[in-house]
């Protein structure tokens, strides 16, 4: 009961940190700052916290469901014992397209995002010749994180 109540937690600590970085702060910052380079370069800090951060969180789901013992007895396990063996799959193959979405985006997206960034200049990428190619890295980038927030809500739903 306990490591339930705790993966229910931690799946909604990184749902609801998903949802307020993405769909909340970032927002917020190009809504009402008039610098559009600072708003991205805050924005970008939120999205590598958060990246962190569903990193961490990922580790502790896979530890806890690594723990949570179910019978695997097959045939002979009854409807129970198999449902449970089957939702627990369900959970771990949730928590690692996630932890894999993160893993794409902050490792992969961002540097090619971030060094785009920096070779814009002070004007920012969305001026420069590298525009278009920021668009693309950063529409993978939304529809990537899209994916991991619906798989976040799906997981404080199964837990």
């Amino acid at each position: 009961m306990l490591l339930a109540r705790t993966r229910l937690l931690v799946a909604t600590l990184w749902a609801g940190s998903l949802w307020a970085v993405g769909y909340l702060a970032a927002p917020t910052l190009f809504a009402t700052l008039s610098d559009r380079v600072l708003a991205g370069t805050l924005a970008g800090q939120l999205f590598s916290n958060q990246a962190w951060l569903s990193i961490g969180c990922a580790l502790v789901m896979l530890v806890l469901l690594g723990a949570t013992q179910t019978s695997t007895g097959g045939i002979f396990a009854g409807p129970a014992a198999n449902m449970a063996a089957k939702s627990r799959r369900t959970l771990l193959i949730i928590v690692a397209v996630m932890l894999v979405c993160t893993l794409v985006s902050h490792f992969g997206l961002q540097p090619m995002m971030a060094s785009l960034r920096a070779a814009a200049g002070p004007g920012g990428v969305m001026e420069g010749a590298a525009k278009n190619e920021f668009g693309i890295l950063h529409g993978i980038s939304s529809t990537i994180y899209l994916i991991q927030s619906l798989l976040a809500a799906w997981l404080v739903v199964k837990q």
